[in-house]
């Protein structure tokens, strides 16, 4: 009877979540998980965004903030990296562009240094403004910039959501803005004979490193952003 008696409360007890041997009780990086304000998200992704917070996010993150379910840069916002690392991985997003905003996309970056750079920027720009009309071809919307110029034509004018997958493998980048193909390139073979800009761009040898918003002080708003990584 007693023995009955054991196992009942043995059962009624709480049970935590079963780890495997070896691994650690706590995950070094906060588990994301869509909040209220996102979509569902797509078998074999998962959330950079949980809609409410800019949890899993470091670096600047007093100049963004969280908006009607979407990150936000502010007037003073920089560079806003995810905490954790990526090598090769498709990204997607939807992002809104004030007037004349100015942003980038890093992806593959250190924390330290310029992304464009020492990473790459993927140009987020509303490149239609008059402000920009003399831009190079490597500084518009979607360009990897100063290694690869895009095709221009694909983004919706300032206020209006955009849909945006970037898809990292190896040395391979491609860029899909609103379903048209604006990057199809191979980095390595882009930087063999100098990059167009004339700088070094160390960033394109690199095989891993965050993603992030890397801002100018613009708004640009991002959501439904989510990662799925190519094994």
């Amino acid at each position: 009877m007693l023995v009955a008696l054991a196992a009942v409360l043995l059962w009624l007890a709480p049970q935590g979540e079963k780890i495997p041997p070896g691994d650690p009780k706590e995950p070094s990086v906060p588990q994301i998980a869509p909040g209220p304000a996102s979509p569902a998200i797509e078998a074999g992704f998962k959330p950079l965004f949980d809609g409410v917070s800019l949890a899993g996010w470091v670096g600047d993150t007093a100049g963004y903030s969280v908006e009607d379910g979407a990150i936000v840069c502010g007037p003073k916002g920089g560079n806003l990296l995810t905490q954790e690392v990526y090598g090769d991985f498709e990204l997607r997003l939807e992002f809104q562009l004030s007037p004349g905003a100015n942003n980038g996309i890093g992806i593959r970056t250190p924390c330290d240094g310029d992304p464009a750079y020492v990473g790459m920027e993927l140009q987020v720009l509303d490149d239609s403004a008059e402000q920009y009309r003399s831009v190079k071809p490597w500084q518009c919307h979607g360009s990897i910039y100063g290694v690869i110029p895009s095709k221009r034509g694909a983004l919706k004018p300032a206020g209006e959501w955009n849909t945006q997958t970037v898809i990292a493998k190896g040395s391979r980048i491609q860029v899909v803005l609103n379903g048209t193909v604006i990057i199809d390139a191979d980095v390595s073979e882009a930087a063999a004979g100098g990059t167009i800009d004339g700088r070094d761009h160390p960033g394109l040898r690199r095989h891993s490193g965050h993603i992030g918003f890397l801002g100018h002080g613009d708004k640009v708003a991002y959501r439904s952003v989510r990662i799925k990584e190519i094994r």
